[in-house]
């Protein structure tokens, strides 16, 4: 009970106090040094500590000790149930020499777990540090040593998105919970035609399933109704000298992939209900950036994979214009961070109302 009241006491000491920031403006702190990175080609890493152990002392050790040993720009406070600390123009490497001599002086019973990023190169290392087991400097800036000594590769996933991610807004859960169940029950007897008519068509699955770039990057499985031909996939290097999107996505108004079923599926839009099962499972929202291809997304500039902060829907700003002009690749990224910056009630709302006008002139994008 002590323990519980003490720690925001603490907490908010440190706020006045020399250079520790509380939760929101750390993460401020964060975003604005990222934008400076996607303009100025600058670097910086991310370091995160959180206790092997329930015990809540380390956390007042290691305000103090970042406060010790951080440079005037540098910036450290609270994240989740942990601490973090923002190295501005530092690489990953001297980075993890910086996380070794702020845990040096860690007390005899204590045990912490940290975790590093650098930004924009992606690269990450983690560790565990205790005074009975010292985690040495990995020997490269993808692997990390383990208590027994021995380097274990990290996969080459890129921390940085996941920390800069927006979870969704309560509002906008309830609304997504309430809609999407709606539209489950009254469109259930259309997707059951839709379904014979595939199967009767030709070969193959009633669904099509692709990994897709959700919230943070985290990949995720996206659901449609299957409207092309089994072989879809292995005949799109055939085709690439057609693509009409510039930029690393993949789009042909007249796919000779798609079949006959599946045009009038993807003209009324009917094949992107599956997804309202992504939004049950909180995989996707009713309106958000629309979820890219993995090897798709991969590709993106940086600037583009701020898309990825919040989670990915099945409509968005580009998606419920009713134009048949295929926008630049740019400015379809540009028109999913202006929703980023602009989400509310009211904007799903009308994106909604706009992509259902859409549909229903059969001009959608898509």
């Amino acid at each position: 009970m002590l323990a519980t009241i003490w720690k925001p006491l603490w907490i908010c000491r440190d706020v006045f106090g020399k250079r520790c920031l509380n939760g929101s403006q750390f993460r401020r702190a964060l975003e604005r040094e990222r934008l400076r990175a996607d303009r100025g080609q600058s670097v910086f890493t991310g370091v995160f500590f959180r206790s092997a152990a329930p015990d809540s002392r380390w956390q007042r050790w290691l305000t103090d000790a970042l406060k010790n040993r951080l440079r005037e720009t540098d910036e450290f406070g609270p994240w989740d149930d942990g601490m973090a600390a923002m190295l501005v123009g530092t690489p990953l490497e001297p980075a993890i020499r910086v996380v070794q001599s702020v845990l040096e002086g860690i007390p005899q019973d204590a045990a912490i777990e940290w975790e590093c990023f650098e930004y924009p190169s992606g690269k990450t290392a983690r560790g565990r540090f205790s005074r009975q087991v010292a985690c040495s400097r990995p020997e490269s800036p993808d692997s990390v040593e383990h208590p027994e000594g021995v380097p274990k590769e990290i996969p080459d996933t890129s921390l940085a998105p996941s920390v800069f991610a927006k979870p969704l807004p309560l509002w906008k859960r309830i609304f997504d919970i309430i809609v999407a169940i709606t539209l489950l029950v009254l469109t259930a007897p259309i997707l059951a035609i839709a379904a014979v008519a595939i199967k009767l068509t030709s070969p193959g699955p009633v669904f099509f399933r692709q990994r897709r770039a959700g919230l943070g990057g985290k990949p995720f499985v996206m659901y449609k109704l299957r409207t092309m031909y089994v072989d879809a996939e292995k005949r799109r290097q055939e085709l690439a000298a057609l693509n009409e999107q510039d930029g690393p996505a993949f789009k042909i108004r007249n796919d000779p992939r798609v079949t006959p079923v599946g045009r009038y599926l993807r003209k009324t839009c009917i094949d992107e209900l599956p997804q309202l099962w992504n939004v049950l499972r909180g995989e996707m929202t009713l309106v958000g950036p629309r979820p890219l291809p993995c090897d798709e997304s991969d590709g993106c500039t940086l600037w583009q994979k701020r898309r990825l902060d919040v989670t990915p829907g099945l409509t968005c700003i580009w998606q419920s214009q009713s134009g048949k002009e295929r926008v630049p690749f740019a400015e379809w990224m540009r028109m999913d961070l202006r929703y980023v910056k602009q989400r509310s009630i009211w904007q799903d709302i009308r994106l909604l109302l706009k992509t259902f006008w859409a549909v229903i002139c059969h001009r959608a994008s898509q």
